[in-house]
């Protein structure tokens, strides 16, 4: 079983039998005295309250081993006043130390720099043995810290300037850089069909009708109810002279989309009487139709 005690007095090779005791380092021997029957009710094996088998035998080892030679330190007179003066001894060398002992904890931090100190001391300690040998875990933890706050009130005693751990300076956070992101380019998503459509304008801008009905085609095959193609064609189909396919075409717009401009325009254009047609309904004018019948002897014989 491990009873190691490292800090406070214990880096002088020094058993800080105060520490162990939980008492402070000015404590009569009375206050000594009670302060061991509460830890002996603590730790003997017919009053200890731990649970675990293990933490028993931990407490009644440390009792036999740790705590009765320490309280034996102050149960004589003579070995009181013979282990008094080797803890001033040890005072003294701890100041003449060329690198004086480094204070760790908080408490011990506060104590090194407070302005009553001594009260402080006393109170602080008071606290600590409080909760002592609640448990295994916290009982050498406990221990250590008294025996640093023993070391502290030597030193401030002997009015030396205690050494504390230097704080590394808080690294100042940056500023957020704040990331301008370039707006993204709106691309325009063009379909095949209209592409086609664009394609047949350019065509119909330039009166080029029979281009413009071929490219209309292909659109129609992307999709063939697309009321604004259906329009174009029927336009392209009327300048054309094509009044039956620019009817089909006009009707299938309108059932798409019965606003379409375009296909509204074309079928005002049909509705329209135009001179010199013939029957509604035919796609070439009658005076071209006479001319192929007076070319081929279709005309009446005298």
């Amino acid at each position: 079983m491990s009873f190691e005690m490292t800090k406070g007095l214990f880096k002088f090779d020094f058993t800080d039998q105060h520490a162990i005791l939980g008492v402070p380092l000015d404590a009569e021997f009375n206050d000594i005295r009670k302060q061991y029957m509460k830890i002996v009710r603590r730790l003997h094996s017919d009053t200890c309250p731990f649970e675990e088998q293990a933490d028993k035998d931990w407490a009644n080892q440390f009792l036999s081993k740790v705590v009765n030679p320490a309280y034996n330190k102050f149960s004589k007179e003579g070995d009181r006043k013979e282990y008094n003066l080797l803890v001033t001894a040890i005072g003294k060398r701890a100041a003449k130390e060329p690198q004086k002992p480094q204070v760790e904890s908080a408490i011990g931090k506060q104590l090194a720099t407070a302005g009553n100190w001594e009260e402080l001391y006393k109170t602080e300690v008071k606290k600590l043995s409080a909760k002592q040998y609640e448990s295994v875990e916290q009982a050498l933890d406990v221990i250590n810290q008294i025996s640093e706050l023993n070391m502290v009130y030597l030193l401030r005693k002997e009015n030396v300037m205690i050494r504390l751990p230097v704080e590394p300076p808080t690294p100042e956070k940056p500023e957020p850089k704040v990331v301008v992101k370039p707006p993204t380019p709106v691309v325009e998503r063009i379909s095949e069909m209209e592409k086609y459509c664009r394609r047949a304008q350019k065509f119909m801008d330039s009166k080029n009708f029979a281009k413009a009905i071929l490219e209309l085609r292909e659109a129609k095959k992307c999709e063939p109810k697309n009321s604004k193609c259906q329009a174009m064609l029927a336009m392209c189909y009327f300048q054309q002279g094509q009044a039956t396919m620019a009817k089909i075409e006009m009707k299938n717009a309108l059932a798409s989309n019965p606003e379409e401009p375009m296909a509204l325009d074309v079928k005002k254009k049909l509705e329209q009487p135009a001179s010199g047609k013939g029957k509604k309904g035919d796609d070439k004018p009658a005076g071209l139709f006479a001319s192929f019948t007076n070319l081929f002897g279709g005309g009446k014989k005298k």
